[in-house]
C-alpha cells in the first residue's frame, strides 16, 4: 500500500505529519510524494485563513485526479472546526480532528475493514472530532540537518480573530522529563538543529507547574544537538529571564519570532492581545541590547475589522521604528465563530491587500538593512545536504545562527557540519525566503 501526505499551515503540522509518516512506514506502507498515485492520501489542514481552507479543497481534488478510487483522509484544524463542510466534499472518506489524527493508521485499517464488509452502499465519511485534550510529542523527519519538535499544543488566549483555540483546545504539554526524553531520541536520529514548535510555545509546562525556561535549561544539556531555535513566542512570555538564558546558553540561537499582529494599541485591544506596543518595543529592544546581532521576526495582520487608515499608518510607523529583521504579513480573514465577526467595520479586501503590499515592502527594506548590518562579519553556519545547481560549480547552502542564508561550493564532507563563514557578496544567497 502507498500513502502520500500533504501538509498545510504551521511547522507544528509538519512535525505531526512526519510523525504519521513514521507510523505508516512501521505499519508496512510505502511513503510516496503527493504527486504520485497512492492508495491513501492524507491532508493535514490549517484553518488560520480562508485561503488555507481553499488549499485543502484543492488538495482533495488533486488526490482524486491521480487516483479516483483512493482513500482520502482530511485531518487537523480545518477538520476539527468544520467537519460538516469537509464531509460535503465528494471523495472524502475519513475526517479526524486534532485529538484523533495521531491514531490515523489504526483508523484507516478500521475504515478499510468496514468498507470491505459493507453491502448496502456508501454511508458517508468516517468522522472523529472530539474536543482536543490529549498531547502527543513528535518531531519531523526527512531532513538530516533540521527537525521541528512539537513541545506544546493548544492555547488559552482566545484572541478575537483566531479559531485555533477551538481547533487545538487548551494549552497543554508533556513534562520536562518526558520532553527531554523525546529530545534525546532526536539527538540519536542525527538531527543537528531542533526548532521548538507549538501553538503558544511559551506556555509550556503550565499544566504541570513547570516553566518554559526550565525546559530550555534542560534541553541545553543534551549532547548531540548543536542548535536550538524557538519558532514563535508571545511578547508577554519572552521574559528577560528567557532572553538572558538564550544569550548565555550553549546551543540556543539568537533568532526570535515574536508575533506583533498590530502596531496600534487600539487594534491590539480589539484583538484582545495580552500586551501593548510599549511592552512589545521593550522586548525587542532588550533582545537587541543583550544580543545586538539577533534576528527578530514579527507576524502582522493587516485589515483587521475596525482598523482604519489612521491605525494602519500608526502601526506601520511603529514597526518601521523597531529593530526588526523581517515580517510575516497576513491579510485579515474572517474565521467562523470568532468574536471579531461582531467587531468594527469590515475593511474591504482590496484595502487589506494594498496594506499588505505596503508591509511586504517594509519587510524587504528591514531584511535588507539587517543583512547589510551583518556584512563582512563571520558567523557559524550549519550546512545542508542538498546540492544546488548543476554543472561544474554545484553549491551547498546553510543558515547562520542569526538566520542569514549563505552558500559555498558543495563539499559533501561539510553537510551537517557547523563551520565559520563570512557574510559577503560571494557567500550570501540573494532573495532567500524566510522559512520559519
Amino acid at each position: 500500500m502507498k500513502v502520500a501526505t500533504h501538509t498545510l499551515g504551521c511547522k507544528l503540522n509538519f512535525a505531526e505529519t512526519s510523525y504519521l509518516q513514521k507510523r505508516f512506514a512501521e505499519a508496512g506502507f510505502n511513503i510516496v510524494t503527493y504527486k504520485e498515485r497512492a492508495d491513501l492520501y492524507v491532508i493535514n489542514t490549517c484553518t488560520v485563513t480562508a485561503v488555507a481552507e481553499k488549499k485543502c479543497r484543492n488538495a482533495i481534488r488533486q488526490a482524486l485526479s491521480q487516483n479516483p478510487s483512493a482513500t482520502v483522509a482530511v485531518i487537523g484544524c480545518f477538520a476539527q472546526n468544520d467537519a460538516e463542510q469537509i464531509a460535503a466534499i465528494p471523495g472524502v472518506d475519513i475526517i479526524l480532528g486534532n485529538d484523533s489524527k495521531h491514531r490515523l493508521p489504526e483508523v484507516v485499517e478500521e475504515f478499510w475493514r468496514r468498507r470491505d464488509g459493507q453491502t448496502d452502499g456508501a454511508q458517508g465519511p468516517y468522522v472523529i472530532t472530539p474536543e482536543p485534550r490529549s498531547f502527543v510529542p513528535c518531531f519531523s523527519g526527512g531532513d538530516r540537518t533540521r527537525t521541528f519538535f512539537k513541545i506544546q499544543d493548544g492555547c488559552d488566549y482566545f484572541c478575537t480573530y483566531c479559531a485555533i483555540p477551538m481547533a487545538r483546545g487548551r494549552s497543554r504539554s508533556a513534562t520536562i522529563a518526558e520532553t527531554v526524553g523525546v529530545a534525546r531520541r532526536i539527538a540519536e536520529s542525527g538531527a543537528r538543529e531542533v526548532v521548538l514548535t507549538g501553538v503558544n510555545t511559551g506556555t509550556f509546562g503550565k499544566n504541570h507547574g513547570e516553566t518554559f525556561v526550565g525546559l530550555l535549561r534542560e534541553l541545553d544539556k543534551i549532547e548531540g544537538i548543536v542548535r536550538y531555535r524557538i519558532s514563535s513566542i508571545e511578547p508577554n512570555l519572552i521574559t528577560e529571564e528567557v532572553v538572558d538564558f538564550v544569550a548565555s546558553s550553549r546551543a540556543f540561537l539568537p533568532h526570535f519570532h515574536i508575533p506583533l499582529q498590530a502596531g496600534s494599541d487600539k487594534v491590539l485591544r480589539m484583538m484582545h492581545r495580552r500586551y501593548d506596543t510599549a511592552l512589545y518595543a521593550s522586548r525587542v529592544e532588550y533582545i537587541k541590547r543583550v544580543m545586538p546581532d539577533a534576528c527578530i521576526a514579527a507576524d502582522v495582520i493587516t485589515g483587521f475589522n475596525g482598523e482604519g487608515e489612521e491605525e494602519f499608518e500608526a502601526g506601520k510607523r511603529f514597526i518601521a521604528g523597531l529593530p526588526i529583521s523581517y515580517l510575516h504579513v497576513f491579510p485579515y480573514s474572517d474565521r467562523p465563530n470568532t468574536a471579531a465577526l461582531r467587531m468594527g467595520e469590515k475593511v474591504p479586501v482590496e484595502v487589506r491587500k494594498a496594506r499588505g503590499a505596503e508591509l511586504h515592502e517594509l519587510s524587504d527594506r528591514m531584511r535588507h538593512a539587517f543583512v547589510e548590518s551583518q556584512m563582512d562579519t563571520e558567523h557559524e553556519v550549519l550546512w545542508e545536504h542538498t546540492c544546488h545547481g548543476d554543472g561544474d560549480a554545484p553549491m551547498m547552502q546553510g543558515w547562520t545562527e542569526n538566520y542569514i542564508r549563505l552558500q559555498r561550493p558543495y563539499n559533501a564532507a561539510l553537510a551537517g557540519m557547523v563551520t565559520p563563514c563570512r557574510v559577503d557578496s560571494v557567500t550570501i544567497v540573494e532573495n532567500f525566503a524566510c522559512e520559519d
